[in-house]
């Protein structure tokens, strides 16, 4: 009788590149290939260590002279809305949310590009064409949905999010809509809408990727109560946003074995 034993996964790091948060730095990221029957497993593990999902990759900031970047989430049962997202629901309210299969479509597409030219003209992803906006979206070996919000209206599509479903939450992979409806707040309202869909599916959190003190792309996401940021290794509620300031010493980075060491994989033994 035959015998395999799984694969323990390997960790790598990518070289050095601008920061798109923070001025004057330097990024980097630990990352490893996310595939085979235990996929599912990696990637529940990690995503609650920090990692972030992109296509079949797990990745972390590991920055050699800053840890700045931190990854957030809301937890669902200590959230409330303020009155300027209860505005931002009840003006959403009219348009219906769909979610589908990871397939991208032309429409897809199309507002993708508008959503890049209009909001990230000169980003990292300005340059992708249609084979890999499809890449980005149908690559995935977990459990995937698109989840797409139209204007009954007129059937115009308005808003898409990439979301992975994590055994426990929701995570937000990426998300575009229609810059055209700048009052409606939009990024805001696809939070505030997956926040409703985890109640609904009895799913204790929300990840948004990360947060970046003193980086206004990212101030938003410490508008919404219920957050909490990976730090330290272990999820701490932010109750002040200025509290947590961006470290940028260059020794607040772990040596890369050390944080590797620090990686708790899941359990993938067969039962007996």
């Amino acid at each position: 009788m035959r015998h395999t034993l799984p694969i323990a996964p390997q960790f790598y790091v990518t070289a050095p590149q601008p920061c798109p948060y923070l001025d004057g730095r330097m990024e980097r990221k630990l990352f490893t290939a996310l595939q085979g029957d235990n996929a599912d497993a990696l990637n529940n593990s990690l995503s609650q260590q920090g990692f972030r999902r992109s296509q079949n990759v797990l990745y972390r900031p590991s920055c050699s002279d800053c840890a700045a970047c931190l990854s957030a989430r809301i937890d669902v049962s200590k959230f409330t809305p303020t009155r300027s997202q209860r505005r931002t629901l009840k003006r959403n309210s009219q348009f219906q949310r769909r979610a589908t299969s990871p397939w991208a479509t032309e429409a897809q597409y199309d507002l993708f590009r508008t959503y890049l030219d209009s909001r990230h003209a000169d980003g990292g992803m300005a340059d992708m064409d249609v084979f890999e906006f499809a890449a980005m979206i149908e690559e995935t070996p977990i459990r995937s949905r698109v989840v797409e919000y139209t204007d009954p209206a007129n059937k115009e599509l308005i808003a898409v999010s990439l979301t992975d479903v994590l055994t426990d939450g929701l995570s937000m992979v990426y998300s575009f809509y229609t810059p055209d409806l700048a009052r409606n707040s939009l990024g805001t309202y696809l939070i505030l809408d997956h926040i409703q869909i985890a109640i609904e599916a009895n799913l204790p959190y929300v990840y948004l990727g990360y947060w970046v003190p003193g980086s206004q792309k990212m101030g938003y996401k410490a508008n919404f109560s219920g957050l909490e940021v990976y730090t330290g290794g272990q999820w701490q509620s932010m109750t002040d946003p200025d509290a947590f300031d961006a470290n940028r010493h260059p020794l607040s980075s772990d040596p890369i074995a050390e944080q590797v060491a620090n990686i708790q994989l899941p359990d993938t033994r067969p039962t007996t």
